[in-house]
């Protein structure tokens, strides 16, 4: 094996000669993907002019010189384009949002969280949906029909953690 397993980082040989090209690539990569910032979505052509360190979501069709790097991560480098493929679960921050977008299912997702519940200072505030709160029907009595309807709808909004019990 001459490269690690989730991005391609290059090992280096006993006895090789110029380990630092080696070390430099590696390095390259770790610093595209160590809190990871893109400057936007996907694009399948690549920016004029970038600066060095940026870095870019390759579309799926590319052209170019990303050309053959569909859905990989492209940095910018002072050596030019350094291409990753990311594997699930790799993160980033699109910097033109703000959000942050998980790489899923060999695709990008932004805006997307996959939680059992939100939890601020300690306390849920938002947590797995409750059962459907069921409209008054019948009766006489709609004064009645109506504090039932409401209790279960603050019941519902407690175990959702929105307000406090």
């Amino acid at each position: 094996m001459d490269q690690t397993a989730r991005f391609q980082l290059p090992f280096l040989a006993p006895g090789q000669v110029q380990k630092e090209l080696q070390v430099n690539e590696s390095l390259q990569r770790i610093d595209m993907l160590l809190c990871a910032l893109v400057e936007g979505p996907p694009l399948d052509n690549p920016p004029a002019g970038p600066a060095i360190g940026q870095a870019f979501l390759v579309g799926d069709a590319p052209v170019g010189e990303w050309a053959g790097h569909a859905g990989v991560i492209a940095g910018f480098t002072d050596g030019g384009w350094r291409f990753v493929a990311p594997p699930d679960g790799v993160q980033v921050l699109n910097r033109a949002t703000g959000e942050a977008m998980i790489r899923r299912n060999s695709t990008w997702e932004a805006g997307v969280m996959h939680v059992q519940e939100i939890q601020v200072d300690g306390r849920k505030v938002l947590g797995g949906r409750q059962p459907q709160i069921l409209a008054p029907a019948g009766g006489s009595l709609v004064d009645l029909e109506a504090r039932a309807a409401i209790s279960e709808l603050i019941a519902s909004l407690q175990a959702h953690g929105l307000i406090d019990d």
